[in-house]
């Protein structure tokens, strides 16, 4: 082999190598190349669990991966979300919370997570209509009749949430403080337990997602006195918005999915791409709407300002409802 053909060689190789490249690079950037962990941080049936086993099929055919999903209740989410904080930022770990990741960390002078600091935001599903539910043994219809009986009785009432310093249990507050009457908080694992309990009437009322207690309102298990809305739910045309009875209570915060802090944004944009093609599927979408719940998704970008923004609004909600640091 002479010179020129050594030199011709030589070029035809680093040709071919820059002409690989692209595609090496391409096959080192594919996410997902394994099953995608889905830590939700409440039990199966409530809000976030619902929506995250809606979406899961059509994501994990898209990805060609199963988006698995793990049920991590407990501490008003906190467990769900110490776990993921300390999982590897590679897109493979996601959490699926609600506004409790913000207010835990509000309350607790010794947080286990920083939600700004520990956590890459992913994307916002949407939020869900709020309504206050009351067992029918208490044989009240309005907002007004439950504070004139909680008021008369020397026995408190009993109020269930997802557990102290979750948006069930803040809400919840919120709305006795409006309505003007003193209540005992017992703190539950998930929603659709503390439901239970109201509906067999150990416990007497609570606030919750439509999508979860749209079923036991409709079948007369539970009797719904006002949601958390500017306006009449569509699907619960008679009962009375916020505005109408009780101006001082409103809607808090929004269903959303994030990652460890440090994962890749084009790993977090494109998964946000995803959850917001399947909740945009019509099927998904009406569905959704039939339970009380409005899609508004988001970019990675877009929750990472409203995270921020909702951070402020909850730290001064937990001074004006009183509620101190654990």
């Amino acid at each position: 082999m002479n010179f020129l053909q050594r030199i011709a060689i030589a070029a035809l190789v680093v040709i071919g190598s820059a002409l690989a490249a692209p595609g090496i690079a391409q096959a080192q950037q594919k996410f997902p190349v394994k099953p995608v962990r889905l830590v939700v941080a409440f039990t199966p049936g409530g809000t976030t669990d619902i929506l995250a086993r809606m979406v899961a099929p059509g994501m994990s055919e898209t990805f060609g991966q199963p988006l698995v999903i793990e049920s991590r209740p407990g501490a008003g989410g906190v467990l769900a979300a110490s776990l993921v904080a300390k999982a590897p930022a590679d897109g493979y770990t996601l959490l699926a919370t609600s506004a409790a990741l913000l207010i835990s960390a509000v309350l607790s002078d010794n947080a286990q997570y920083n939600p700004l600091k520990d956590f890459a935001s992913v994307a916002e599903l949407g939020y869900s209509t709020t309504v206050l539910v009351v067992t029918p043994s208490l044989g009240v219809r309005t907002v007004k009749e439950l504070a004139a009986l909680a008021n008369s009785k020397p026995v408190k009432l009993l109020f269930g949430s997802t557990g102290a310093g979750t948006s069930t249990h803040l809400s919840a507050e919120r709305f006795r403080i409006a309505a003007g009457f003193k209540a005992q908080h017992v703190g539950f694992k998930g929603q659709s337990e503390f439901l239970i309990e109201i509906i067999a009437g150990r416990i007497h009322f609570g606030t919750s997602g439509l999508i979860v207690s749209l079923p036991f309102i409709k079948d007369g298990k539970l009797v719904a006195l006002v949601v958390a809305t500017p306006q009449r739910s569509p699907v619960l045309p008679d009962i009375p918005a916020a505005p109408e009875v009780l101006p001082g209570w409103g809607r808090d915060g929004s269903q959303a999915w994030l990652a460890p802090a440090g994962t890749p944004r084009a790993v977090r944009q494109q998964i946000s791409r995803e959850l917001a093609r399947q909740l945009a599927q019509p099927e998904i979408r009406e569905r959704l709407q039939n339970m009380g719940f409005t899609v508004a998704s988001t970019t990675p970008e877009e929750h990472e300002k409203n995270l921020r923004a909702d951070l402020v609004v909850f730290t001064r909600l937990v001074t004006e409802v009183g509620l101190k640091a654990k």
